[in-house]
């Protein structure tokens, strides 16, 4: 059976985004650039651009 990416991000275990706290991710990128937030959070550029788009949109 064919899963889609939607669907795994609408499953209540899967409500946090590469195991982010967002509030912590929000404070810091208000202070850091995208390099500093991947470096301190172990995250790729791609990956904090993606949550950046994330916490835009909500």
């Amino acid at each position: 059976m064919r899963v889609s990416g939607k669907r795994f991000e609408l499953t209540p275990t899967s409500q946090d985004i590469f195991h982010v706290d967002f509030h912590r991710f929000m404070n810091a990128s208000t202070d850091q650039s995208a390099i500093e937030l991947a470096q301190e959070f172990g995250l790729s550029l791609k990956d904090v651009k993606y949550l950046k788009e994330k916490l835009n949109r909500s």
